[in-house]
């Protein structure tokens, strides 16, 4: 065996971390993400968005060469 781990993402979850890996080692503001992934940016959509990114840490716990960093103010970064 390679190491490798998988993981079922659900849709939402996928497309954010696409969103992070497209935009690697650099910050994706919080409101980009909202409105691709939700189509909207209301407090209650952004609580839901920081469950998600939450879920992608525990995916991304196993490589210690991942990190998703908050910026607060500004969004997340995916540091590699």
């Amino acid at each position: 065996m390679d190491g490798a781990c998988t993981a079922r993402l659900s849709a939402r979850e996928n497309g954010l971390l696409l969103l992070l890996v497209q935009h690697r080692n650099g910050v994706v503001d919080r409101r980009t993400c909202l409105r691709r992934l939700w189509g909207d940016d209301n407090f209650f959509t952004a609580r839901t968005m920081d469950v998600y990114v939450s879920r992608l840490r525990k995916h991304l716990r196993q490589d210690a060469s991942l990190h998703i960093l908050n910026i607060r103010g500004v969004g997340f970064k995916l540091i590699e």
